[in-house]
């Protein structure tokens, strides 16, 4: 069965897709919590960051730099940005698909919640 960023990756579900590779896809979170709020997701389903493995260091890789690229394209390069990853109910995951969080467009402070 196909998880919910599984379906949107392969536009079963509508979302603002914003970037679209054959390793990940990235798009406007629908509940954000930042003026810019992008989740980054791998076409693989890798459930969270502590299920990643060796042979997955391709992807987490390009998952990071897609997050610059969109950053320095949606111009918040330069004031700064945030990007996280969630593991877990005590980490915030909602959804069991790995994602990467990019988050700017405003002073955000630390720690987070």
């Amino acid at each position: 069965m196909k998880t919910l960023f599984e379906k949107i990756y392969d536009r079963e579900i509508q979302a603002d897709i914003i970037h679209h590779d054959a390793i990940c896809c990235a798009f406007r979170d629908i509940s954000p919590k930042a003026p810019t709020h992008i989740l980054i997701i791998p076409r693989k389903p890798i459930p969270r960051i502590g299920d990643a493995s060796t042979a997955d260091q391709e992807i987490l890789g390009h998952l990071l730099l897609t997050a610059g690229k969109i950053a320095r394209e949606l111009g918040i390069d330069q004031t700064g940005f945030r990007t996280v990853i969630n593991h877990g109910p005590h980490g915030g995951e909602t959804v069991p698909h790995l994602h990467v969080h990019l988050l700017g467009g405003r002073q955000l402070t630390w720690p987070p919640g």
